[in-house]
C-alpha cells in the first residue's frame, strides 16, 4: 500500500546510506546482532524508554530528557527521515509502539517500513550483522498531550457516558473475555471497550492491507471517523500498532494508553468487565479447531 506514514523496501533499499536517514530495528537484541539487520539500522526496543521504576512495564519513562539522551544516540535529530521495522509476525506491533512514542515526543515524520524484515529477507535483499555506531543526533523532545491517555484520566471518562470516545482493546478476544494471564492481577476489560485485536491488519507477505480493506474492518467493529479512539492492550505495544492502523486509514483523534492492563489491573478502584460466555465460546471454537486439524474426521463439539 501506498501511503505517507509507510515506506516499501525497494524505496528504502534505494535510500540505504543517504546522510539523514535513521533505520531503527525494534525487533529483539539477539535476533539484531546475530540474524541480521538492514545495512546500516541502529537498534532500539521499546522498553529502553519505559519507566524504570513502574511495575507496569508500558509506562514511559516520566525523565523526558533520559528519552531524549537515547533518542540523540540512535543518531536521531529533529530533521531526520526515520523508518522504523520489525518482523510484524514475530513481534507484537513493537514498530508501531515506536511510532507511537516518536509522534507522542513531537517527530511527526516517521515511516514504517511496510512488511518489515519478512519481505526484506523474503525479496532476498542486503543484510549485515553486528551493531551500528551512528554520529549522535540533536532531536529535542516536545510532547504531545494529545496523543496519550493516563489511567486517571480514563478512570474518569468510564464512570460518564461518553458516545464521543471509543475506548478499545487491542488484545485478543480470549484477553478481551477475560483469560487469565500469568502476571497479570485481573483478566478482563474496560467496561465498554470493543475488541478490536492488532493482528487482524496485515497481508500474508506481512505488508499493511489496503485502506478500503482498513476501513471495512474497522467499520465492522463499531470504529467511525468522527469518534476519538483510545487505544489500550497489555502494555501499550499492540495498541499503538493499532493506532498506526487507525492513522492508516484517516482516523483523526487517536490516543495510545501505555500502562494499559498492566496497570489498570493492579488499580482495584479500576472498573473491570469480563464476559464468561464469550470466553466459554471462544476457547471452545479454538478447542474444536485443534481437534480438527489433530483429527480432520472428528466433528467439532458445538460451543
Amino acid at each position: 500500500m501506498t501511503h505517507p506514514l509507510l515506506i516499501d523496501t525497494q524505496t528504502l533499499d534505494e535510500q540505504l546510506g543517504r546522510e539523514n536517514l535513521v533505520v531503527i530495528d525494534v525487533r529483539g537484541k539477539a535476533a539484531h546482532a546475530y540474524g541480521g539487520h538492514i545495512p546500516g539500522a541502529v537498534h532500539a526496543t521499546w522498553h529502553e524508554f519505559s519507566d524504570p521504576n513502574a511495575v507496569a512495564k508500558g509506562l514511559l519513562d516520566p525523565d523526558v530528557s533520559r528519552i531524549e539522551k537515547k533518542l540523540q544516540a540512535l543518531g536521531v535529530n529533529n530533521d531526520s527521515d526515520v523508518v522504523i521495522y520489525s518482523n510484524p509476525f514475530d513481534d507484537w506491533g513493537d514498530e508501531g509502539r515506536m511510532f507511537w512514542m516518536l509522534e507522542y515526543l513531537g517527530f511527526t515524520t516517521g515511516k514504517i517500513l511496510d512488511g518489515g524484515w519478512v519481505k526484506w529477507v523474503a525479496e532476498r535483499r542486503r543484510y549485515e550483522h553486528g551493531t551500528t555506531n551512528p554520529k549522535p543526533g540533536s532531536f529535542r523532545v516536545s510532547p504531545n498531550a494529545n496523543l496519550i491517555v493516563m489511567k486517571d484520566e480514563l478512570k474518569q471518562l468510564v464512570k460518564r457516558p461518553h458516545p464521543e470516545t471509543l475506548i478499545v482493546d487491542a488484545r485478543s478476544l480470549e484477553e478481551y473475555a477475560g483469560k487469565e494471564v500469568q502476571g497479570i492481577p485481573r483478566p478482563g476489560h474496560i467496561p465498554g471497550a470493543l475488541c478490536v485485536p492488532w493482528n487482524l491488519f496485515l497481508n500474508p507477505d506481512a505488508t499493511a492491507k489496503g485502506l478500503d480493506a482498513l476501513r471495512a474492518i474497522l467499520e465492522d467493529k463499531g470504529l467511525h471517523e468522527s469518534h476519538e479512539v483510545i487505544c489500550y492492550c497489555t502494555g501499550g505495544v499492540r495498541s499503538a500498532w493499532l493506532y498506526v492502523v487507525l492513522k492508516l486509514a484517516g482516523y483523526p483523534k487517536i490516543r495510545n494508553y501505555p500502562g494499559s492492563w498492566w496497570e489498570w489491573s493492579r488499580d482495584f478502584a479500576a472498573p473491570v468487565e469480563t464476559d464468561v460466555h464469550l470466553l466459554r465460546k471462544v476457547l471452545g471454537a479454538k478447542e474444536a479447531r485443534i481437534l480438527g486439524q489433530q483429527d480432520p474426521g472428528r466433528e467439532p463439539r458445538p460451543s
